[in-house]
């Protein structure tokens, strides 16, 4: 095996933007492919374990550093309305397999007097699912996370997605998860509202 996983050029140009130990993520991925008997040298496949996987993961663990967190900036409005965004798309990994799980977020919360950007709560989800982790985990992440962030006590979280750790391996058959959480005491029409959004 080779030791030498120098590749200065694969590396990223902006310093401060590298947030992972982009050598052991090299020696990692590298490692992998000589486990499968690919050859790590070979033309197609050097760009894969120093640049390509590297960054990837980079992006896809943003979710583990609190920099990357998008800041929620609220508005004012008048009284407590009942915000609900649903088919918001969540890509994250499994913390057992390394291996994609996918689908949709609907959030919901009671105002309290401010209401969050629509296009934050996107990129709030989408931060919070990029990492390793359980799909119950994040969905109760999202959900007390979001409740912290907006100053709110109500929040309604459903997550449902497709993970390829059960289509690409084990029992080999897609099928769909749904998770809920829920922070503080939703209304009897609160819940009617986000039923009907899920």
């Amino acid at each position: 095996m080779t030791e030498n996983v120098q590749a200065d050029s694969a590396e990223p140009i902006d310093e401060d933007a590298r947030r992972i130990d982009w050598s052991k993520a090299q020696k990692g991925a590298r490692l992998l492919l000589e486990a499968v008997g690919e050859n790590p040298d070979s033309q197609a496949l050097q760009d894969t374990w120093q640049r390509r996987v590297p960054g990837a993961f980079q992006t896809l663990t943003e979710g583990t550093r609190i920099e990357a967190k998008p800041e929620l900036q609220t508005f004012e409005v008048s009284g407590d309305t009942f915000v609900v965004k649903s088919d918001i798309p969540v890509y994250s990994l499994c913390e057992h397999h390394v291996l994609p799980y996918f689908g949709t977020a609907t959030v919901a919360y009671r105002s309290n007097g401010a209401v969050v950007g629509l296009s934050k709560l996107v990129r709030y989800v989408r931060w919070q699912s990029r990492k390793l982790t359980m799909q119950e985990d994040l969905t109760q992440d999202i959900a007390t996370g979001l409740a912290e962030e907006i100053g709110t006590e109500t929040v309604l979280v459903e997550l449902s997605a497709t993970h390829l750790c059960e289509a690409m391996r084990g029992v080999e058959t897609k099928t769909e998860t749904s998770t809920r959480a829920v922070v503080g005491d939703p209304t009897e029409s609160e819940r009617k509202r986000f039923n009907e959004a899920t």
